[in-house]
């Protein structure tokens, strides 16, 4: 639920008014929050909080914010849901605590009051963003939930700290300056988004999930931020999951994810608006929605999209499932050129460089169960915990491959492989791909062969699967002027010895693709329509219990999410979910070739490219003809130049 925004002028630059400038950074967040807006300023601290608020607990204006605690010590902007703060509501109250309405918002301020900013983030359960600031101290604390399900930007511009749940916020204050983090343009064609703690603007960070940041009255006059400090670790969830695993046997292992998936699922049904799902017929949704008509004494609303193109089409399993559980099902039939239609907004919504196609049925979805619903759950984050993608597995086969190989005769099949230039094996794999199977005719590029040489001399696990996600396996050659931030993937400091290489590729995702893309993709396209989402699978009691599950019972007979599975098999029968993964995408490679075909030429010519300054234009033209050809699907390397291009074409002139 809703946005906030606001920044400290702590050096007095600003010459307009604070609550103005406030009120024109929430404006373009307006979507996050259409029921309310707020603003609060500090004149003699020169700090400003601005507010849209999306009303879906104490809908009255008990729930206004920025919100002040009673004794006026706190003031709380706040974006999300706690969900446990019924109990916390109780703990307090026995502490004699009083609160006035029923709003998470206000148990929120009382713990405060009784344990500080930093024990309470601990104690918090849910999915949130806030900024509070500390009368008494004179501090101003910036925190994000354990997973990143919700967006917190901040950095320092012309001495004024900016802070926002969206980049459209930053953009409005007088002090933001546009220049674009060429380091982490790389890293957005490398992955198809901006990892984390980067965004796409210099001087512009996104908090990362599970930290604090505080930022006190001396940091502010010497123009210095501090290091976020983390108050969950990730890391710490995994060690202690193979330090103390599960011992029980199967039965055990099923009994004790429903029962902690359900718990979650119940707790977030608690709402004062009408609320759903997303079912698309998948393992995931499937089991929330299965856990949440266990829990309701009505039928559950559920909402699917479908595509008349039946590669990507799950409507009709979703459908099946829908009936046999009872809901309150509502399916939308889409033509392509409904689903194309959505590209045009996709910068807007995305506020920065975004790329994975999926975000187009994502935002349809969603503005389907808008509809009908204010809260939809989702089942997000089942493919990480729970072993789910298929790349894991081809992941694992590969180390494997390599493994038997000494890491010094690998090296030095590297260096052969990547000496000559592209050019060269471009040529060479001409000649080889009549005299292949139509089965390796894909694989025979020189781009192939130069991405061989970086997986067969890894070192680590993490460093093939590295290889194994990247969409440009060397984005430095793109970008102009630009090379890489380090990542999770790159720093051996974040390998975990515990895990094997299956885990340690479901723990790098974790880390990155979930909070950087998966969540990233849900909320702006939810929020894009005012739809609040929320992700059972993230609850910190679900996660802790899949890290202590043993791989076995997450991944059996080459097939993952086997206790997820089992507890799905409760509820619905075998044969309506028991299919080949299909994934929540569109055509994008056959688009680029057919109806946008003149879009993305328009967008990748060389002339623009050349005169806009940010990338090489021959990689990117020698991929587009291949593309245009037939001879090569490069969708993914392209769809990530496309969003990045028509992303500077609606925010490139900011000033």
């Amino acid at each position: 639920m809703c946005g906030l925004t606001g920044f400290w002028d702590y050096k007095e630059r600003l010459d307009a008014p604070l609550e103005a400038v406030a009120s024109a950074m929430s404006e373009p967040i307006c979507h996050r929050g259409p029921d309310d807006e707020g603003h609060w300023v500090a004149p003699e601290a020169r700090l400003a909080f601005g507010f849209r608020r999306l009303a879906i607990l104490e809908l009255s204006p008990l729930g206004h914010q920025p919100m002040h605690s009673p004794d006026g010590r706190y003031t709380l902007t706040f974006n999300g849901e706690i969900y446990n703060f019924q109990s916390l509501r109780q703990t307090l109250e026995g502490k004699g605590h009083q609160f006035e309405g029923r709003s998470d918002t206000e148990v929120m301020l009382g713990a405060f009051a009784e344990w500080g900013v930093e024990e309470s983030v601990r104690r918090f359960r849910g999915m949130f963003a806030f900024a509070v600031w500390d009368a008494a101290e004179r501090a101003l604390s910036l925190a994000r939930d354990r997973m990143g399900e919700k967006p917190m930007y901040y950095g320092v511009h012309e001495d004024v700290f900016l802070f926002g749940s969206e980049l459209k916020s930053l953009r409005r204050h007088p002090a933001f300056d546009a220049d674009v983090d060429r380091d982490a343009l790389g890293l957005f064609l490398r992955h198809g988004y901006v990892p984390g703690p980067h965004s796409i603007y210099q001087g512009i960070r996104k908090l990362r999930p599970g930290t604090l940041l505080r930022l006190s009255e001396e940091d502010a006059r010497r123009a210095a931020v501090p290091e976020p400090t983390l108050y969950w670790s990730l890391r710490e969830v995994a060690q202690s999951g193979q330090q103390a695993p599960f011992e029980g046997d199967d039965e055990a292992a099923i009994d004790g994810t429903e029962r902690r998936i359900r718990e979650a699922v119940g707790r977030q049904m608690v709402a004062d608006v009408p609320l759903g799902a997303f079912l698309s017929g998948g393992i995931d949704s499937s089991t929330i929605v299965a856990l949440m008509q266990a829990e309701s004494d009505r039928s559950v609303k559920t909402f699917t999209i479908g595509f008349h193109d039946p590669d990507y089409n799950e409507a009709g399993h979703a459908k099946a499932i829908a009936e046999h559980l009872g809901t309150d099902h509502t399916e939308l039939y889409l033509s392509a050129e409904e689903a194309r239609a959505v590209i045009p907004r996709l910068p807007t919504l995305y506020d920065e460089p975004f790329a994975d196609p999926s975000q187009i049925p994502t935002f349809l979805v969603s503005r389907l169960a808008r509809q009908d619903v204010t809260v939809s759950l989702s089942g997000d984050g089942g493919d990480e915990l729970f072993g789910g993608y298929e790349r894991y597995f081809r992941g694992l086969n590969h180390w494997r491959r390599l493994e038997q190989v000494p890491l010094p005769v690998r090296r030095s099949i590297g260096a052969v492989l990547g000496g000559p230039s592209r050019e060269t094996w471009e040529a060479g794999a001409r000649l080889l791909r009549p005299l292949v199977s139509d089965g390796w005719k894909h694989r025979m590029s020189g781009d192939f062969v130069r991405r061989m040489a970086g997986t067969v001399g890894a070192r680590r696990p993490a460093a093939m699967y590295h290889d194994l996600v990247s969409h440009w396996s060397h984005p430095a050659e793109l970008v102009r002027g630009g090379c890489e931030h380090g990542t999770p993937f790159t720093n051996p400091a974040h390998d975990l010895a515990a895990l094997d290489p299956l885990q340690e590729m479901m723990y790098l995702d974790a880390q990155t693709y979930l909070p950087d893309d998966i969540l990233v993709k849900v909320d702006r396209a939810a929020m894009g329509v005012s739809l609040e989402t929320r992700i059972p699978l993230l609850d910190p009691e679900v996660m802790e219990w899949a890290w202590s599950l043993p791989r076995s019972m997450k991944v059996r007979n080459g097939t993952g999410k086997w206790a997820l599975r089992q507890v799905l098999y409760r509820h619905v029968p075998r044969e309506l979910v028991e299919r080949p993964k299909m994934g929540f995408g569109v055509p994008i490679g056959e688009w680029l070739r057919g109806p946008l075909h003149e879009w993305a030429d328009e967008l990748l010519d060389r002339d623009r490219l050349h005169a806009e300054g940010y990338l090489h234009p021959e990689p990117i033209r020698r991929c587009w003809r291949q593309h245009e050809r037939g001879e090569q699907d490069w969708s993914f390397r392209l769809w990530n130049v496309l969003m990045f291009q028509a992303w500077l074409e609606e925010w490139g002139d900011v000033s």
